[in-house]
């Protein structure tokens, strides 16, 4: 059974809450299979994964956050946390509309090296109403580099329509690229055609798109996990590895073996070099999401 946080989960949302400053950053280590129940925020998040990957739900949809990257949750947004590994984890929490993003929900990010570096010193910025300068220099410059940070394709998109999520409920639970499209339209109840258009107008996505992406979701811990690439294929219903290759890179832009590469050494594609986390006396440790 998944685990959920303990009575200082309560008294962390207070502290969030009641934070003085205009950035207030946590330190947080979960372990495996921890899941945090739904919940929102006064202040906009920016959850950042050091290690592990973390799953993030709403009603509108799911955000996986693998090591290196980070999910912007904007204020007042109702989601769920859950840990699909060991997670070291660094949030920062602003005050909301302090960053100018377009749109209300949540989005992955890729982290630069110096956003990083920002959210590390924001740890021992002082929560206070007049900070010294030098920490309102720092909580400047980190406003600045998040609205720049450029935006990943690891959401999965949920229909609103009870026919189709419960459809799509079903195959996040188990997940192959074999599933013949024809029984999604019977049990909806549609014809092939109606099901495409209205799915494709609930989600954005076409049916093959959301379905690979589903299939990216369910690779990506297993991936950074170390798994065999074969395995993977497999277990997903793909012909082969180079057909499960050629859909990975298609949809993330990097082949399954470079990107558990690029993941594991501590850079996230396209990031640059990744300065490493300094040590720390004083983090605020808590169970925070």
């Amino acid at each position: 059974m998944p685990m959920t946080p303990g009575p200082q989960y309560v008294e962390n949302q207070r502290r969030i809450a009641e934070a003085r400053g205009s950035v207030f950053a946590v330190a947080s280590d979960y372990p495996d299979r921890m899941r945090v129940p739904p919940h929102r925020h006064v202040r906009d998040q920016l959850l950042h994964a050091l290690s592990g990957v973390v799953l993030v739900s709403t009603v509108a949809g799911r955000w996986i956050v693998p090591p290196e990257y980070a999910l912007w949750i904007p204020a007042g947004c109702e989601h769920q946390v859950e840990m699909l590994s060991a997670v070291r984890m660094r949030s920062v929490y602003l005050r909301a509309g302090a960053v100018q993003l377009a749109g209300r929900a949540p989005r992955v990010l890729g982290m630069s090296a110096l956003a990083r570096a920002l959210l590390f010193e924001a740890m021992e910025i002082a929560d206070s109403a007049a900070p010294p300068r030098r920490d309102e220099l720092l909580t400047e410059l980190l406003l600045v580099e998040i609205s720049r940070l450029s935006e990943q394709p690891l959401v999965l998109p949920m229909p609103a329509d009870a026919r189709l999520m419960r459809l799509c409920r079903r195959y996040i639970a188990g997940p192959s690229a074999r599933a013949p499209l024809d029984e999604w339209a019977d049990e909806a109840g549609m014809s092939r055609r109606s099901l495409s258009r209205h799915f494709r107008r609930e989600t954005g996505l076409t049916l093959d798109q959301w379905r690979q992406q589903a299939c990216v979701f369910a690779a990506l811990p297993r991936l950074i996990d170390g798994e065999p690439i074969t395995r993977l294929a497999l277990d997903l219903g793909y012909e082969s590895p180079a057909a499960f290759t050629t859909m990975f890179r298609r949809m993330l832009g990097r082949s399954p073996r470079a990107y558990s590469r690029h993941v594991t050494e501590g850079c996230s594609p396209g990031a640059g070099v990744v300065r490493a986390e300094k040590p720390r006396t004083h983090l605020r440790k808590t169970q925070a999401l």
